[in-house]
């Protein structure tokens, strides 16, 4: 069988004994007391100097769910002044009545129908309504971020699934996805692909409908009694799953050509034209995918407020599905986010939910192709799962110089145990092992990705949302990943996980 993640490293690897560049300044002006009392001939301060520097180093280097003390003094900081602030909560302006129906005629300070209203990190974009590609009737959803300076597009995916697909159609869609990856790194147009899956219970209607449509006339009475049997004890445990894909380019790439198509976002639509072009051809192909749909504004509206409110979703269908001017204001972005919202330390209620966010970890082994199937598979009735796996390529340059670091702390490690006698262990030798793999790999020319993974669990408010937190981390272990959950940042990781904008977690130096 295929493994895949094995040559898997940290993006911000420790330069010296696995710490980072402050942890290593923390450590050292900690120890600056206990090297001032040696100097000084102070022993009776020494025996209180070493104590406060041995707390120092356990504060700023043992990390308690991913995160040090410290960090999580600071976490623990920011959040309070949010609540104390009222940065935690959001209301809608339209449900103030802040919005102009008319937009020939409404105040500056008001809101046009057709302007996204969503909380936080979410508040900085814009969404653009463009032509859509060659054959594509319907018009083209660009999600404009001001803060980020990007631009992203997303796409519906249909997909045949894997789970009945033997191990070479496997391994032929892994390499469709590899491709597909190293097109996009060579071309250095693209910063980051989201991959947004979410499972939610198939309606009654949905599935009724579905019957309705592949059932056989010419059945056996005894064949159709033994259905209608299985079709009652299924219901309550059916599930729909939606795919999409979000394709994002910063705005750097695109202003210099912008500037020879007509500049504005008419221009960047016409550059990105091509690029979608190629990743709807990689993904036709080996990848898998059956059908490739690249969203409208009002589906993408659509898209955003199921996420939101998963109790709509077959309303919200049911507006798409009818003509244009019978949807009324349920497709408008000024509509698209949640009633209400307030971000806890360790969940995030938008409406009538309440949800929970962790991100996965890539087990140290590697992970087969489909071992994420169970953090998608509810455990209740009425509770939603979505998750969302970031693939943010790095040019070579870039792969180049991030193994060479790896490569370098690696060998410190290495000639330090050696010094004080101490043998590598089996971890470092496969550690070691595995960079140099992966400096062979791109010297051939394969591409480096990073990956992140983001999933979530969304139940009704009534729920005990840290009960369905421990369930979905509950899941990914049983899946061979590590769960961290995102305390104090539980809005921006549902705005990854759950919602299909193109939202990436920010990187080691702050960026998205």
């Amino acid at each position: 069988m295929t493994v895949y993640g094995a040559t898997a490293a940290r993006e911000r690897p420790g330069w010296f004994l696995g710490l980072t560049g402050p942890q290593l300044v923390g450590v050292v002006l900690g120890a600056a007391p206990a090297w001032a009392s040696v100097a000084t001939g102070e022993w009776a301060t020494l025996l209180v100097t070493i104590p406060t520097w041995l707390a120092t180093v356990a504060l700023v280097c043992i990390p308690i769910r991913g995160w040090s003390a410290w960090q999580w003094c600071g976490v623990v900081a920011r959040h309070t002044w949010g609540v104390v602030s009222g940065w935690a909560t959001f209301q809608p302006r339209i449900a103030a009545g802040d919005v102009a129906v008319d937009p020939a005629h409404h105040a500056p300070h008001h809101l046009d129908l057709d302007d996204a209203d969503l909380p936080g990190v979410l508040s900085t974009l814009s969404v653009h309504a463009v032509r859509g590609p060659a054959g594509q009737e319907h018009g083209l959803a660009l999600v404009q971020d001001h803060a980020r300076r990007t631009w992203a597009v997303t796409a519906r995916l249909t997909h045949p699934g894997i789970g009945l697909s033997d191990e070479s159609s496997r391994a032929l869609m892994g390499a469709g996805l590899s491709a597909l990856l190293e097109a996009v790194a060579g071309g250095d147009a693209v910063r980051l692909l989201a991959l947004h899956v979410r499972a939610t219970p198939e309606t009654r209607a949905d599935r009724e409908a579905w019957v309705r449509t592949h059932v056989n006339s010419h059945e056996p009475e005894l064949s159709a009694a033994v259905h209608q049997q299985l079709n009652a004890l299924t219901a309550s445990a059916a599930v729909r799953h939606e795919a999409y894909l979000s394709v994002v380019v910063t705005d750097r790439q695109l202003a210099k050509g912008a500037r020879r198509s007509g500049r504005g976002v008419e221009g960047r639509a016409r550059l990105l034209q091509p690029l979608l072009a190629e990743v709807e051809g990689y993904l036709l192909g080996a990848t898998g995918c059956v059908k490739v749909r690249w969203l409208s504004r009002e589906e993408l509206a659509v898209a955003v407020r199921s996420g939101f409110e998963p109790g709509d979703a077959g309303g919200l269908a049911d507006a798409l599905a009818a003509p244009r001017d019978e949807r009324g204001a349920a497709t408008v972005w000024a509509a698209a986010g949640p009633t209400s919202a307030t971000v806890a330390l360790r969940s995030y209620r938008h409406g009538d939910w309440v949800s929970c966010s962790s991100t996965l970890l890539l087990p140290r082994n590697g992970a087969l192709m489909g071992a994420l199937a169970r953090v998608l598979v509810p455990d209740k009735a009425g509770e939603r799962r979505s998750m969302t796996v970031l693939l943010r390529p790095v040019g070579r340059r870039a792969a180049q110089r991030t193994t060479e670091r790896s490569e370098t702390s690696a060998a410190m490690g290495a000639e330090l145990r050696r010094r004080i006698g101490r043998d590598d262990r089996a971890r470092d030798r496969r550690a070691a092992a595995r960079l140099r793999d992966a400096d062979e790999k791109i010297e051939r020319g394969r591409s480096l990705v990073k990956v992140g993974i983001v999933a979530t669990t969304t139940v009704p408010a009534s729920w005990d949302s840290h009960d369905a937190g421990r369930r979905l981390d509950a899941a990914a272990r049983m899946c061979g990943f590590v769960p961290v959950s995102l305390d104090g940042a539980q809005d921006a990781a549902f705005a990854v996980a759950a919602l299909p904008l193109g939202s990436g977690l920010p990187d080691a130096r702050g960026r998205s």
